[in-house]
């Protein structure tokens, strides 16, 4: 009997619905951040020079040696990157001004269960005009989201690698 009622839940664990959602695409996402330029792809492979070096700039590690990055008309960049929530990735995306500095961030898949409150467009705007170099981390420059805590970190922290991936591989090229 009960191995039936174990095989009965079998079934039941895998069709459990997930938690991810997809906010907004890639392009939609550019639309947003760059209305009405045109991006152009300049996707990167980063060298093993290249990763050191954003691990020493921003005490991260890229999570992928491709980097998906695209140039706005206007000089400026947008870079779509993923962090681990919790347990699951979360894909944002960041748009940087010509000059390096963020003008703003977007969720667009968030895989959790909880925490998505990251979405929450007064907590993204703390990013807003930060730059390669200065200080960026949670509880200091930037609030924590109680209920958030891991995710608030991990895209503080996937942001500022971010700045100094810019800083290091976009900058001058």
């Amino acid at each position: 009997m009960r191995r039936i009622a174990l095989m009965a839940l079998v079934p039941a664990a895998i069709s459990s619905p997930g938690w991810a959602v997809t906010y907004m695409s890639v392009q939609q996402a550019q639309a947003a951040m760059f209305p009405g330029e045109q991006l152009t792809s300049a996707f990167h492979e980063l060298t093993a020079q290249q990763v050191a070096a954003i691990r020493k700039a921003s005490g991260e590690s890229p999570l992928s040696k491709s980097l998906k990055s695209w140039r706005a008309a206007d000089g400026g960049w947008f870079i779509a990157d993923e962090v681990v929530g919790k347990h699951e990735f979360i894909t944002y995306a960041v748009a940087l001004s010509a000059d390096g500095a963020v003008r703003g961030i977007e969720i667009l898949d968030y895989r959790e269960s909880y925490g998505n409150q990251v979405r929450d467009p007064r907590w993204r705007q703390q990013f807003v005009g930060k730059k390669a170099g200065q200080s960026l981390k949670l509880g200091t420059d930037i609030k924590n989201i109680s209920g958030a805590t891991l995710s608030s970190k991990h895209i503080t922290d996937g942001v500022r690698r971010v700045l100094a991936t810019y800083a290091i591989v976009l900058a001058h090229g």
